[in-house]
């Protein structure tokens, strides 16, 4: 890296593995109440002082249900304030890194989504994160990586760095009754990996634009449940869902699986979602560093 890199968001899930990916280089990672996205003002003074070379955008407005009742509130987190990062970075000349979601298609695919695919978002929460992406690709240079399920969280860290699988695993571990889908099909993606991959697409110069950024393969959340049992050696107690049967405010893509064969290309390879599994349930606590 030839400058401070800049991380927003970086008391979450993914900000904290960015980073813990980036601890290396100078990483510039101010709170939530430090820096609002949302603020053009506070961003524009904020990338002024401390001249970042790359932006790595985490800050989104995540609750998919509450966006139904706040759409503005989603539209300025995740949309708007992008338009603001896009148009900071492009003054300074600073690469924007920004993360959108696959919620963003409709579902109805049978094979994982690929970059190309036609997006049609079913929700106030998938709108908002399609516009980001599309602000945040008006910068010249921007790369834009779709995830979902982000999972990986340490042992100790606190809930809102948590992400449903690894509440998952938490409750699976206690013996509780775990509910899980049997009609959605995921392509987890663990925050670490995210995080090398979105450091190799810096440091190899990439072709800049969208990319989608998960582990590799597929599974519904009944299979993603039963695999982590497997592995913590438990016997599960499910309650098998289907999306009918939920009630959410949001609706939810039935099969959102994400190829990340371009990713591939750009000689970046994505372990199995499983073994990413593995190392999650096998690894021993590790105590919460920089950007707590």
């Amino acid at each position: 890296m030839t400058g401070p890199v800049l991380v927003t968001g970086a008391g979450g899930q993914l900000g904290t593995a960015i980073v813990r990916t980036f601890a290396d280089v100078a990483v510039v990672a101010p709170s939530h109440e430090a820096l609002d996205i949302t603020d053009l003002e506070a961003v524009a003074r904020c990338v002024r002082s401390e001249h970042p070379a790359v932006i790595i955008n985490c800050a989104a407005w995540n609750d998919v249900d509450g966006a139904e009742d706040a759409p503005l509130d989603a539209l300025s987190a995740n949309a708007f304030a992008l338009r603001s990062l896009a148009r900071v970075a492009q003054d300074t000349r600073a690469v924007l890194v920004h993360y959108g979601s696959d919620f963003v298609f409709d579902g109805t695919a049978v094979v994982p989504y690929t970059e190309t695919d036609r997006e049609n978002p079913r929700s106030v929460y998938a709108a908002s994160k399609l516009l980001g992406d599309w602000f945040a690709l008006e910068c010249p240079g921007a790369f834009v990586l779709r995830v979902e399920s982000l999972f990986g969280a340490s042992a100790d860290a606190p809930a809102r760095r948590r992400g449903t699988l690894d509440k998952m695993i938490d409750a699976l571990r206690r013996g509780d009754e775990v509910p899980v889908f049997v009609d959605r099909t995921v392509s987890p993606s663990h925050v670490d990996d995210v995080a090398r991959a979105t450091r190799a697409l810096l440091e190899r110069r990439a072709a800049p634009g969208l990319y989608h950024c998960v582990n590799s393969g597929r599974a519904t959340w009944q299979e993603v449940a039963l695999e982590a049992a497997r592995l913590l050696g438990v016997e599960p107690r499910l309650r098998l869902l289907t999306l009918e049967q939920a009630t959410l405010k949001a609706q939810r893509p039935r099969f959102c699986a994400l190829s990340n064969a371009k990713l591939a290309s750009a000689g970046i390879a994505m372990p199995p979602w499983y073994e990413a599994l593995a190392h999650t349930i096998a690894a021993p606590v590790r105590r919460s560093g920089v950007g707590a």
